[in-house]
């Protein structure tokens, strides 16, 4: 049996979607930009898939712009923000992704910006009194804080923390790349400045995200060179990729919610048969299936020889997790997320992520090789 449980990580593609894909690699080939049949037909087809999109995101097509992925989109948001807006503080957190983290802490070694962090607990919970407080400090920031942890599954409640952010004149970014078609998001009363979105978390095509950029929140182009996208990127337009975005959106949309149905079943079946591991914890909110991530579940295990071997022998079975240690020292990097939250270093971590494609039978014979892994 082989076992894929890295969905967080990214998704198989969706047969339909590389179906919907396939023409735009042969026979609708042309340049988006050119102005003739070939050209035109492509531009038609991205912009069809635009306002599918928006639609779905319940937007305008003139608030979606379309990137490279997640990463660029987190890019383009905050650098952007921070030359348009004259932002001289970001504020975010420990747990953000690296999209986000990185290039926040660039821009404060160039002296663009001063980075705050909010304090968090031991579950990663957002302390959102610490953010108030911060907001009072340094009004007008930028405040970048992801909707879905990718590592431990917390989640958080946009609409208590935009309206925060925007009572204070704060810009308010979000990376929802863990989120964007798992649940419905409504973007016209989102109060929110920029999302980022990635389509590979979705079944659909790696090479492909984008940026929500709400009406009124301008910002300079990221990379230059061109007019796509309105002159906010520049480059060839992917279409096939583009194309393929939008029908694994749509795709994702009908089945939400037999999704969630499935998903959640099979993980609250799994913490269930975690817990008669001994000393078995949950990190973050995981184990909570009603406030975290349904596709992300973190675990740690009690100190033991076999820690540093635990995901090697799960890959041996055929099963695919991800790691996670708190530990950053030697060739082990370990994860800023569990490091954040105080996880031990001689403790083992290992993400488990669930998609609509799992079983119970895959999870019963995860749970088997586990144990037997650690004893």
């Amino acid at each position: 049996m082989r076992v894929y449980l890295d969905n967080a990580a990214t998704t198989a593609l969706d047969p339909l979607v590389l179906e919907a894909m396939m023409p735009y690699f042969t026979t609708h080939f042309g340049n988006a930009s050119s102005i003739h049949g070939h050209g035109r037909e492509t531009r038609s087809a991205i912009e069809i898939a635009r306002k599918k999109i928006a639609d779905l995101l319940n937007t305008t097509a003139a608030e979606i712009f379309f990137t490279s992925g997640g990463t660029e989109a987190d890019n383009t948001a905050i650098i952007g923000a921070v030359e348009n807006h004259s932002i001289k503080h970001i504020i975010t957190s420990k747990l953000e992704h690296h999209a986000v983290l990185h290039t926040a802490q660039y821009l404060e070694k160039l002296n663009r910006v001063s980075v705050h962090y909010v304090n968090v607990n031991e579950l990663g919970i957002i302390d959102v009194a610490h953010l108030e407080s911060l907001l009072q400090e340094f009004p007008k920031a930028l405040v970048s804080l992801m909707h879905g942890n990718n590592e431990i599954g917390n989640m958080l409640d946009l609409n208590k923390v935009g309206a925060l952010c925007h009572s204070y004149n704060a810009l308010f970014h979000s990376d929802t790349v863990q989120t964007i078609g798992h649940y419905p998001l409504h973007l016209y009363s989102l109060p929110i400045d920029f999302i980022a979105g990635s389509a590979h978390k979705f079944h659909g095509p790696k090479g492909i995200g984008l940026l929500y950029l709400k009406s009124g929140s301008s910002i300079n182009p990221y990379l230059h060179g061109g007019a796509q996208e309105r002159n906010m990127r520049g480059g060839t337009e992917n279409t096939a990729a583009i194309v393929g975005m939008a029908k694994a959106l749509e795709l994702s949309y009908q089945r939400m919610e037999e999704d969630r149905v499935l998903i959640t079943a099979l993980k609250k079946y799994m913490i269930g048969e975690l817990n008669g591991i001994p000393g078995l914890l949950f990190n973050g909110e995981s184990a909570n299936v009603d406030t975290s991530l349904m596709h992300v579940l973190n675990v740690s295990l009690p100190p033991s020889e076999n820690n540093e071997m635990l995901v090697m022998n799960l890959d041996i079975a055929k099963i695919s997790a991800s790691a996670g240690s708190a530990c950053t020292s030697g060739t082990n990097i370990g994860s800023h997320v569990l490091e954040a939250i105080g996880a031990k270093d001689d403790w083992g971590y290992v993400r488990f992520s669930f998609g609509r494609n799992n079983t119970k039978e895959e999870i019963d014979y995860c749970i088997q090789t586990l144990i037997k892994s650690i004893k």
